[in-house]
């Protein structure tokens, strides 16, 4: 039996408006949530900070603790001063003109984030990527192509050097990198193994990005046993700029 209070209520659109109020809540709060990094934006043409602001442009500051310690707090006026080695085409948002080594300056699709100078740890507190030598418990299964020893042909099918050893991740039991000796020099730099293709038969590891003699440019890491998060950013841009700078003939033609 219904109540005086309550007999002209209807609780099926009560309970829409309630649900309808709390979407809309939830709507604004992630919409605020995801301006953190990457935000303020700033203007493309002349750099300046956009000063836009209300509640659903705006995200509170928000400080977070890093496993590794210290501390980072966003949104920030932080801003990346890096020049940037290419002019513009025409207009602000048209493509930019390389006007160096756009693979060593980091344009286009060579471009890097200034990520945290520290390896990648695992739970237990130890460098996440390491080569083989170092995992000793990490070993190729049984059939599987074991590319140590294999000449590692550029994109040019010149010869660049020889794998030396595999980069391990032991979070996740897979082939992250290959270091390739490089002929002549004496250095050793890493090889992305999604950016190669390990040829069993002619033992070749084939690499498409970039030519043989642009591996003496790739980013070498500071240690010879540990990858940090710069050094990741750099080593992986290097190849993935190669795509298209390479050489010419990988570059679109003007209109």
């Amino acid at each position: 039996m219904l109540s005086a209070s309550t007999s002209g209520v209807d609780f099926a659109l009560v309970s829409i408006i309630l649900f309808f109020i709390f979407f809309l809540g939830l709507v604004l709060y992630l919409r605020r949530e995801d301006r953190r990094e990457g935000y303020p934006l700033e203007e493309d043409g002349s750099g300046r900070l956009r000063t836009a602001g209300g509640l659903l442009f705006t995200a509170p500051a928000k400080t977070f603790n890093l496993p590794g310690g210290g501390s980072f707090t966003v949104p920030n006026k932080n801003r990346d001063r890096r020049p940037i080695a290419a002019r513009r085409s025409v207009t602000p948002g048209s493509p930019l003109i390389p006007t160096g080594n756009p693979m060593v300056d980091g344009v286009g699709p060579a471009a890097y984030a200034e990520r945290a100078k520290v390896p990648d740890m695992t739970a237990h507190g130890a460098p996440k990527i390491v080569p083989m030598r170092v995992a000793k418990d990490f070993y190729l299964p049984n059939g599987e192509a074991d590319p140590r020893g294999m000449m590692v042909v550029g994109a040019d099918r010149g010869m660049a050097g020889t794998v030396k050893d595999i980069w391990v991740d032991r979070a996740e039991w897979q082939i992250r990198y290959l270091e390739v000796a490089l002929d002549g020099s004496g250095q050793s730099v890493l090889l992305p193994i999604t950016m190669s293709k390990i040829n069993k038969s002619r033992r070749h590891v084939v690499v498409d990005a970039i030519t043989a003699a642009q591996f003496a440019s790739v980013p070498k890491i500071a240690n010879p046993d540990q990858v940090t998060f710069y050094e990741e950013e750099r080593v992986v841009a290097y190849y993935g700029g190669g795509f298209l700078y390479a050489v010419p003939a990988r570059q679109e033609p003007l209109l």
